[in-house]
């Protein structure tokens, strides 16, 4: 389930993490310290969210 998750959290995690760049940006934070700060909180979030869709994907296949 481990390698499941990693592969899943490389579009997850980039997903949410262009999802709050594209947030930041359209609600007028465009200075560097912002858009770092969404991307990191994204990266984040995304690690939890690869874990529970390959343990969602594992259970429902045994």
């Amino acid at each position: 389930m481990f390698r499941l998750a990693t592969m899943l959290y490389s579009i997850i995690g980039t997903s949410f993490a262009g999802s709050l760049v594209i947030a930041a940006l359209a609600t007028g934070y465009d200075t560097l310290l912002p858009i770092i700060i969404a991307a990191a909180v994204g990266a984040v979030l995304g690690i939890p969210a690869s874990w529970y869709v390959a343990r969602a994907i594992t259970v429902n296949i045994r």
